[in-house]
């Protein structure tokens, strides 16, 4: 699978990010595969960050974890949020467990964009049969 497979949730009139963020998404689409064809489906969200981390660190891709965001209203800063991984500073990589995606971990991960001023998140949930199924392109335009 690539990042073709990956099913796109964005907001319409939005151009798709630039080509180095599409890379690394599909590196991390690639790195995600592993984790899921070596554990499968039925553990905590916690197991499959600390396995992804591993396999992005073997790949040699940049990233960080649980990374703090600022959320800020009207101006003032009105809490903290965090990024389950920043992938070399341009993609926000948001991990799930459950059964589908829903509505509502779109519009975090869609949160996670604005407050963080990136165009790209990858969210994915391992609870799935099968991965790609399970892997939404969220793309937000600045």
């Amino acid at each position: 699978m690539n990042r073709k497979d990956a099913k796109p949730a964005k907001i319409s009139g939005i151009a798709e990010p630039d080509d180095l963020v599409n890379e690394l998404s599909a590196q991390v689409v690639d790195a995600a595969l592993e984790v899921h064809r070596n554990l499968g489906p039925g553990f905590f969200e916690s197991v499959y960050e600390e396995a992804l981390a591993v396999e992005l660190h073997l790949r040699k891709v940049p990233f960080e974890r649980q990374v703090p965001i600022g959320v800020n209203y009207k101006g003032f800063s009105v809490g903290e949020s965090r990024l389950d991984l920043l992938v070399d500073k341009c993609l926000v990589v948001e991990l799930k467990a459950v059964e589908y995606i829903a509505p509502v971990h779109v519009a975090q991960a869609l949160s996670y964009l604005k407050a963080s001023r990136l165009t790209l998140a990858l969210l994915m949930t391992f609870n799935v049969r099968i991965l790609r199924q399970g892997i939404r392109r969220v793309v937000l335009g600045r």
